[in-house]
Order: C-alpha cells, then sequence, then structure tokens
C-alpha cells in the first residue's frame, strides 16, 4: 500500500469528526453521491476493490461512445466538457470521472474490496467487512458496484466442449483479432449490436447475429433531437400512448428490416422497456444489415463439437463465438442476507435509493438501466441520496438534543 493510499485510509478510518458514509464503487453513481453528500457538509468515503475510478469504463470495448448527449450525461456538479463532443467516447468517459473525483476532492481509497455489509448492533450504523481482516464502521453504506458486475455466460448444453473460441462481451476490445473470421455476436441488445457493427466495419469474413428476442431499434437521434430526450419526455406518459408514437416514429425513420431477417417488434417499445428491456440505439447495425455485413439469426440452443446449434434446427461453424449476453449484479454475497434483493439478485429500493424493507442506512444506485439515460439518473439518484441522509442526520441530532 503507497503513502497516498495508506493516509487515504487513514483519514477513512478516522472517526473522530463522526462515522462516515461509506459509497462502495468508484463508477459515475458512486462518485455522484459522494460529491452531493460533500456538497451537504456530509462525509463520504468511496471504496473501490480496483486501482482507479471507472474500472468497468475502462474495461469496454474502444469503439463504445455514450449513447446519451453531453448535456443530459453530466454528475452533479461539474458539466463534461464541451470539447468531448455530443457523444461522448469511452476514453473520455474515464477523464471525465477522474477529473470529477479530483474537482470534488473525493475521499477515495482504491485497492479495498467490501466482500460484506452487516448492521453495527442495535444503533443506526453499519460493518463493512473489507479485504485485508478490515473492519469499517459507517453511519450509513451506499451500494453503488454498478449495473455491469459479473459477465453472465449463459449455461449451454455443450458450451464446455465446444473447440471454437467462445468469450463474453466484456472481453472483447476491437476487431483486429478477427480479421479473416467468421464471427458469430450472441444478443441482440446495445453491447451485441455494437459489437455486431463493429466487426461488420472491419476485415471480419462473416458477422451473424444471434437473436432471441426480435429488438426495438431507434435512432440515436432524428433531425438532431436525440432520442434520449424523448424517453425523458415519455417517462410520465401512459404506456400504450408512448407505445404508439414510438412504433409511428420508428417506422418513419428505420427502414424496414424484414427481408434481411430482422422483423420489426410485435411488442411495445414502452410496454418492453417498462419490463427491462431498453432499445437499440442505432451505431451502424441498420446499415450493416441492410448491406449484408450482419447476418440476423435464431437463437443458440447449444453446442455441439465445433458446431453451434440454433433454435430454428440449423448448425453453423463459427470461429469465434462472442456471447453479449449481459451480467448479474453480483450483490449475493455483499447484501444477500439482508433481505433486500429480489428473485433475480436485483435491489429492491423504494423512493430516494433506500433499500426496502425498512432497513434504515442502507442505499443502492445504478441497478437499472433506463431508457432516459443510466449517467442523467445516476445523478438524479445522487441528489436524492443525499437529500434523504441530511434529513436522517437532522433527525438523529433533534434526537440528541432530547436526550
Amino acid at each position: 500500500m503507497n503513502d497516498v493510499i495508506r493516509a487515504a485510509f487513514a483519514r477513512a478510518n478516522d472517526l473522530t469528526d463522526d462515522r462516515p458514509v461509506y459509497v462502495i464503487g468508484a463508477g459515475p453513481g458512486g462518485l455522484a453521491v459522494a460529491a452531493a453528500l460533500r456538497e451537504r457538509g456530509i462525509r463520504a468515503v468511496v471504496l473501490e476493490k480496483s486501482g482507479s475510478v471507472g474500472a468497468s469504463w475502462r474495461g469496454h470495448y474502444d469503439r463504445l461512445r455514450l449513447h446519451t448527449t453531453r448535456r443530459l450525461s453530466s454528475l452533479p456538479g461539474l458539466a463534461i466538457p464541451r470539447a468531448f463532443g455530443r457523444w461522448v467516447s469511452r476514453d473520455n468517459v474515464v477523464r471525465y470521472l477522474e477529473k470529477y473525483a479530483e474537482f470534488h476532492e473525493l475521499e477515495l481509497v482504491t485497492g479495498v474490496e467490501v466482500t460484506r455489509i452487516e448492521p453495527a448492533g442495535p444503533g443506526p450504523d453499519w460493518v463493512l467487512h473489507a479485504t485485508g481482516g478490515r473492519r469499517l464502521t459507517g453511519r450509513a453504506v451506499v451500494v453503488a458496484t454498478g449495473f455491469n458486475h459479473t459477465p453472465r455466460l449463459p449455461d449451454w448444453p455443450g458450451g464446455d466442449a465446444y473447440t471454437g473460441e467462445l468469450l463474453h462481451a466484456s472481453s472483447y476490445r476491437e476487431p483486429t483479432p478477427y480479421a479473416g473470421k467468421d464471427v458469430l455476436v450472441v444478443g441482440s441488445g446495445n453491447t451485441g449490436a455494437e459489437i455486431a457493427a463493429d466487426l461488420a466495419a472491419s476485415d471480419a469474413a462473416r458477422i451473424r447475429l444471434s437473436i432471441r428476442t426480435t429488438p426495438h431499434i431507434v435512432r440515436r437521434s432524428t433531425l438532431g433531437w436525440p432520442s434520449q430526450r424523448a424517453a425523458v419526455l415519455s417517462r410520465r406518459l401512459p404506456v400504450r400512448l408512448v407505445d404508439l408514437a414510438a412504433r409511428v416514429i420508428c417506422r418513419i425513420s428505420v427502414p424496414d428490416l424484414s427481408a434481411h431477417g430482422l422483423p420489426r417488434p410485435d411488442t411495445g417499445l414502452s410496454s418492453r422497456a417498462r419490463a427491462g428491456a431498453v432499445p437499440v440505439l442505432d451505431a451502424g447495425l441498420v446499415d450493416a444489415v441492410r448491406k449484408g455485413r450482419v447476418e440476423p439469426v435464431a437463437s443458440v440452443e447449444s453446442f455441439d463439437g465445433d458446431k453451434v446449434v440454433l433454435t430454428d434446427g440449423s448448425r453453423i461453424a463459427p470461429d469465434a463465438v462472442i456471447a453479449a449476453t449481459g451480467y448479474r449484479r453480483g450483490l449475493e454475497d455483499l447484501v444477500g442476507h439482508l433481505g433486500v434483493l429480489d428473485d433475480l439478485g436485483r435491489p429492491v429500493v423504494v423512493r430516494g435509493g433506500r433499500a426496502a424493507h425498512e432497513v434504515p442506512g442502507l442505499y443502492f444506485t445504478g441497478f437499472t438501466n433506463p431508457i432516459s439515460g443510466m449517467l442523467r439518473e445516476l445523478a438524479i439518484d445522487a441528489r436524492k441520496i443525499a437529500k434523504s441522509m441530511g434529513r436522517l442526520g437532522a433527525a438523529k441530532d433533534r434526537a440528541g438534543r432530547r436526550t
């Protein structure tokens, strides 16, 4: 542990001023909450298991850009620089997060992984069990370990014996290693669609996109109007109305790809979004499908030696399979014993990010994927959490004065 980290860790354990709020995770959500708490005079210490802020962003594929606009993606207290452009690149997101932590002078301790949290006793404090046998006590805890935490690879029959290359999308960086190869991308969410488009613009010999459920595809912007703004406006409108409007807009702005094996979906965009499936924001997929560079195929059923068996009965033999099959939240060991997770391992929260089931002092942020933009919602959550903790602190002070 170097001197800087040692000093930061010593500050994190200096409880003479009061128990700090511990924020687990130094991604956008964790940094935003820490900054919002600092603005209210509440001491927050951010614990990050990696060596730097924005670890998950650093690991994304090179091509990635925000699908949300720069103006609607800034975190509390610091705008994203105009020089980064309208659609901010992955590297510039990382630069922004680094600057954000520096600008707000956040207390950040890296190289410390929290493995379990539990109530300290009958009072409101929490104990965090961390690497090296550390036990940290805080007045509250904010879990911000991220939506894309643990790569999820389906347990396909025969997958263990597959003789081709099989990797999760989290390991994909850029298309050069796939030059001249036949590649199957599994999953038609935004990650799968972007990787397929990235490969289509490269020297890959053949690219197929395995689709289980036909996605809604929307333009990132239409006539200069970003789809994110429409998503923000639509959140308070009736689902049926938004479904109807989205159907009309998509028919006008996105060509019918049925002849290329990608029909229009038969469910409403908003209806599906409310169930957790966000639309695909087109970053090259539509053109790649129209030109025949990306071939939509059926979903994967199993593997058989060097073959991939699809649900329509066809058998293909790609050189590589890239599984864009999502992530798990990975919260079971950390908070599973507290009864705050649903059957899918997602935190059950109430207004302001607070854990449901009357668990005081425990908050979550960043565990949904809203169509209005992840960073925008993280900024809103941060302010709500800070406001909630401010009220909690005031209530504790009043109780102390009464005694």
